[in-house]
């Protein structure tokens, strides 16, 4: 099967056929419907995030499954699923003490299935799996709770947008800040997780939603989706216009989400007495922000992270899809690239530039095979 190799740092994606292995007895093959064009895939592919190679990279997407392990009962051949970047063992004190998101077996063993080895091969020589997703290939072998099995009248495209950029925005508002109504927020990037922050936080009734980027095009872009009012951080002190905006308090909630320690601390800089900090962007790795620790204190601000939108991927997911299906967000309107697998370098030329929405590759004909 065809599958996007990535090999070297800085260099392009290799289209390979590689070979993929049966389904171990808790584990799925599926064939892969779309895949987001993520900027966390692009990290990797600069050296800014660290990933066993080589490796087929890919982490939000969505599929048809063709094959079960003989253990499996979640699903069965012929569903739609959601693939999440993810999965869970259910047996580790993360997953037992409702942190799913955050699983000890999945962290501690990257690049692999549960069990430490692979499916893909190239000639004999082992390819990583990229978050035990690994979805710019046509198939994939992954875990059984790495699937969501979603109803077949749903977008396949939609449903891709939902493994992660969705969930990681509107989950970050939703279910790790809480935002009350009336509060004012603001959002520290307005790429594909930021205006889904944004949205979240529009169905949560805030009173004020400031987007902050450099992209006049992305602040533009931002309104469609909940934000009433923006800042181009090249143009102006974005602390400053944050606090003018807000009389002069900062905001009740500031999410980071572009990932460098400057927009870290730019987010903290713009909370209230009071305000909360969430911090959704990946930083490259031993990146520290530095924060006034005695304002910390006298103020009661509060800085926390935010992983995959603090969700459990086998819960929240489907309170995502009702939020879609009822109208609350708009998933189908953050897409604005298609390409095919074959065009994937292209995707991410175009995604380094810097342009509004989400991509997306699609890999199945129509939004529902």
């Amino acid at each position: 099967m065809k599958a996007a190799v990535f090999r070297e740092i800085d260099k392009p994606l290799v289209l390979e056929n590689l070979d993929l292995d049966s389904p171990k007895e808790y584990e799925v093959r599926v064939r892969v419907a779309a895949a987001g064009v993520c900027r966390s895939d692009l990290h990797f592919m600069h050296g800014v995030a660290k990933i066993k190679t080589p490796a087929v990279l890919g982490h939000e997407g969505s599929a048809v499954v063709e094959e079960i392990g003989s253990r499996v009962t979640r699903v069965k051949p012929g569903d739609h699923v959601i693939l999440s970047f993810a999965p869970h063992c259910g047996q580790c004190q993360s997953c037992l003490s409702g942190h799913a998101n955050l699983c000890d077996l999945h962290m501690s063993t990257a690049g692999t299935l549960f069990d430490g080895s692979v499916r893909l091969h190239a000639q004999g020589e082992d390819i990583y799996h990229m978050g035990k997703v690994a979805c710019f290939a046509e198939q994939a072998i992954v875990p059984e709770t790495g699937c969501i099995p979603i109803d077949k009248d749903f977008s396949l495209e939609e449903a891709a947008l939902i493994g992660c950029s969705v969930t990681t925005g509107v989950g970050s508002a939703v279910f790790n800040a809480q935002i009350q109504p009336g509060a004012t927020v603001a959002v520290i990037g307005a790429g594909g997780v930021g205006l889904n922050v944004i949205q979240g936080a529009r169905m949560l009734s805030a009173s004020k939603i400031i987007a902050v980027d450099v992209n006049d095009a992305a602040l533009e872009f931002s309104s469609k989706f909940g934000a009433t009012d923006s800042v181009n951080a090249r143009h102006s002190d974005p602390v400053r216009k944050i606090k003018d905006i807000t009389g002069g308090k900062g905001v009740d909630y500031a999410f980071e989400v572009f990932g460098s320690t400057e927009t870290s601390t730019l987010a903290y800089k713009s909370t209230a007495k009071g305000g909360t900090t969430v911090i959704v962007g990946l930083a490259p790795v031993g990146a520290e922000a530095g924060i006034d620790v005695t304002e910390l204190v006298r103020l009661e601000k509060k800085i926390q992270g935010s992983y995959y939108g603090s969700a459990i991927p086998a819960v929240d997911m489907y309170k995502i899809l009702d939020y879609t299906k009822s109208g609350k967000i708009d998933v189908g309107g953050l897409i604005t690239n298609r390409y095919s697998l074959e065009q994937i370098n292209e995707a991410y030329e175009e995604l380094a530039k810097g342009p509004v929405g989400r991509g997306i590759i699609t890999m199945i004909d129509g939004n529902n095979s």
